[in-house]
């Protein structure tokens, strides 16, 4: 069965793309996000997005959840920590995290 590609990015509607200057997360952003990624069952990133989102968003490995983070980053992380992720990189030689690497054309691996 093929399932339905969805993009998500937080625009302004003069372009700005950065997620901070866009979109501050607060929790009603965070809750939105939150269900989006409940109606998916992979991400794919390209290698910088992934090592941002692995920076910012990996279910600490032992201790508390950092101090930053408040109850509906917490609940972001927690339905995003174990879901598939597909990185598609050209510098990267291993990943973790739940994640796949994706070598070659992509496109053409969409389209055999």
């Amino acid at each position: 069965m093929i399932q339905p590609l969805r993009y998500g990015i937080n625009v302004s509607l003069d372009g700005c793309v950065h997620h901070e200057a866009v979109l501050p997360p607060d929790a009603e952003s965070m809750a939105f996000w939150t269900d989006e990624l409940r109606r998916s069952d992979t991400l794919l990133y390209g290698r910088v997005t992934y090592e941002l989102m692995e920076g910012a968003w990996r279910r600490p490995v032992s201790g508390p959840w950092p101090d930053w983070m408040d109850a509906s980053e917490v609940a972001f992380v927690v339905v995003m920590d174990p879901m598939r992720k597909v990185v598609a990189p050209t510098t990267l030689d291993a990943v973790d995290w739940s994640t796949e690497l994706l070598r070659g054309d992509v496109v053409a691996l969409a389209h055999p």
